[in-house]
């Protein structure tokens, strides 16, 4: 699949980000978009970053704009620095996916564009270059920066908590554990990684689940925490291993922060509902989100059920104030989690203070997009053919949701939802049952039938 500019930025094999296509994307935000006093830039851990890194200040600065380069840094953190700084920025990132693959992720001075923004992008990748702009200025303290965000929030919240940081290759692995440490815990590094490890805390595979489970087993831990490769998204499991959906994270942070309304994707879970006073919900995408929260009023949050989440007003931490960040962000929720878990004596506790809703994600890979798309356009037009479809469930539909992707509520508390991909050749599989077990049967049945249909 080539390149492809929407909802996560341009994304693509690492051999088809070449020069002329970034420039020609990095020049259209500059031409389209409200970039402040300049673009700062940052990177995950992958091989091909510092390259693409370099390709996106040579374009910004063929269109006479200041360049700050803050390095290897979280995503969030790049989006609180520039956005302090009042300007734009470019992540360099592929995320969650394979290392093959990157790409580069546009904030403008008021946080992560928006779908009206990638519109304008889109119709202004022709832009030609302008002016030559000023030297490249190097930043070191934005880690700095984003560390003292969460300390003056949390002060020693954590004291006495013993915490694994499963650090793999993430870009803010080593943040992390000095975050921690500050914050009063006991740390202890796990399963740090040479290579670049592709991580989808949405979508965690079983050999990721056991080895959490094994370090739990070797290690007196309260609880393992990590995040995706650009630290957007938080990956967070109890002592005994057993990983906390994304969507449950997010109900415990905002309730936490005292959060009046929760903007989140139909992808979440519904129990949601029982937890805030009002919930909004929207496609799957923080653009998506980020919509939904500015047409909201009060004390808003929003969150994805890869954990994701955005922090909408200025709200407190236990120990000082804590100011709104419009960016996808997975600190908050981790530690918002880790203080629960303190409380409640367990993060297991704390979870099961939540409403006994269920959720389970997985993907198949290698079914390209347009596969995707026609096959779950064939159930959503046929009611004979999503019968068939659930039959194999033994599940009965009561109700369809097609806000993204084909979403069918059924009898018993069931929910089986379809979706492609947006930026990969996928097909997401989501389940959601009154129990953690259902859950997870639920999505074992259907990765396993949609391999029998898309596996040769």
């Amino acid at each position: 699949m080539p390149p492809k500019f929407g909802t996560s930025g341009l994304r693509g094999l690492v051999v088809e980000l070449t020069a002329e296509l970034i420039g020609a994307h990095v020049r259209a935000f500059v031409a389209s978009c409200p970039v402040g006093n300049g673009i700062w830039i940052g990177r995950d851990l992958r091989g091909s970053s510092p390259a693409i890194a370099t390709m996106v200040a040579d374009a910004a600065r063929q269109m006479g704009v200041q360049v700050t380069d803050a390095g290897a840094v979280p995503t969030p953190a790049l989006a609180l620095a520039s956005m302090s700084a009042g300007c734009a920025a470019v992540m360099v990132t592929g995320s969650h996916i394979p290392d093959d693959r990157n790409g580069i992720k546009f904030y403008t001075p008021e946080g992560e564009i928006t779908k009206t923004h990638e519109a304008a992008i889109l119709a202004s990748l022709n832009a030609a270059p302008t002016q030559h702009g000023p030297d490249l200025i190097t930043d070191i303290k934005t880690v700095a920066a984003y560390i003292a965000r969460y300390t003056s929030a949390f002060g020693t919240a954590l004291a006495g908590m013993r915490i694994g940081v499963y650090s793999h290759s993430a870009v803010g692995r080593d943040l992390m554990v000095d975050l921690l440490t500050q914050l009063g815990a006991t740390v202890t590094e796990l399963g740090r990684a040479a290579h670049f490890v592709p991580v989808d805390t949405e979508a965690v595979p079983e050999d990721v689940r056991a080895q959490l489970r094994d370090w739990t087993k070797s290690h007196p831990l309260d609880a393992i925490v990590s995040t995706d490769g650009d630290g957007d998204r938080p990956l967070v499991a109890d002592a005994t291993g057993n990983i906390v959906p994304g969507d449950v994270l997010g109900q415990i942070t905002g309730k936490a922060l005292g959060a009046q309304v929760a903007v989140t994707p139909v992808s979440s879970n519904s129990g949601a509902e029982q937890v805030f006073d009002q919930v909004i919900r929207t496609r799957i995408g923080s653009p998506f989100v980020i919509a939904g929260m500015e047409g909201a009023a009060g004390r808003v949050v929003g969150y994805e059920a890869n954990g994701g989440f955005l922090l909408g007003y200025d709200a407190s931490g236990p120990s000082g104030p804590l100011p709104a960040l419009m960016t996808r962000d997975a600190v908050l929720p981790i530690l918002a989690s880790l203080v629960a878990a303190k409380a409640e004596g367990t993060l297991a506790a704390a979870v099961a203070k939540q409403p006994a809703r269920f959720t389970a994600a997985d993907r198949l890979q290698g079914v390209e997009t347009d596969v995707a798309k026609t096959f779950i356009s064939g159930l959503s037009t046929q009611d004979s053919a999503r019968a068939a479809f659930l039959r194999q469930f033994d599940l009965t539909e009561v109700a369809v949701d097609r806000t993204d992707g084909l979403r069918m509520i059924c009898e018993g508390e069931h929910i089986v939802h379809l979706r492609p991909s947006g930026n990969a050749p996928e097909l997401r599989f989501y389940a959601e049952a009154a129990s953690f077990n259902a859950a997870q049967a639920l999505l074992a049945q259907g990765l396993y039938l949609l391999r029998k249909k898309f596996t040769p």
